[in-house]
């Protein structure tokens, strides 16, 4: 899975993240690959690392796509997306929306509901459908206000990422 780290400097890092089947966890960032190791200790609020032989104590605070970090005595606040999160939020935001106002999914997943019909007038920010991906329910919403043209999917409904779910006009 790729991440994408940003920093209070405003440098922006990518780093791949892949669990071998032996266990071990491969990272790779800025072409480089390191050798690491996580341990996750207090529900989830205290990381040990081992990165390259260094051992690194994190301490966590709130959720993505906004952590707080503690790494000894320096704390600071980084922004934290996997490739999926920065898809979905792309599409929340609005960003998604094309001039033809076709509404794609973020991601491959399966249609939980569809929250509107053929015809129902909409404006930016209206409920269209949920979508469920890894266990997390992702509610799409309206990024231009018009009318509902045509529902491509139902309810149950599997869907690949890029997938044609509602178009407005």
């Amino acid at each position: 899975m790729r991440y994408f780290v940003t920093f209070p400097s405003g440098d922006e890092v990518a780093v791949d993240v892949t669990y071998a089947p032996t266990g071990e966890l491969i990272v790779e960032s800025n072409g480089r690959r390191l050798e690491a190791d996580a341990t996750t200790h207090r529900g989830g609020s205290s990381t040990c690392m081992r990165i390259d032989g260094h051992v690194i104590d994190l301490w966590m605070e709130g959720a993505p796509p906004e952590v707080g970090v503690v790494v000894g005595a320096t704390r600071f606040y980084a922004g934290v997306e996997s490739e999926r999160m920065r898809a979905l939020s792309t599409v929340i935001g609005g960003k998604q929306a094309s001039g033809d106002g076709l509404v794609k999914s973020p991601m491959p997943g399966r249609v939980l509901k569809v929250l509107v019909a053929e015809g129902d007038e909409v404006s930016v920010g209206t409920p269209l459908v949920v979508v469920e991906a890894m266990k997390m329910e992702n509610e799409l919403t309206a990024a231009r206000d018009g009318v509902v043209k045509a529902i491509f999917v139902a309810a149950g409904s599997t869907v690949e990422s890029g997938a044609r779910l509602i178009e407005i006009h």
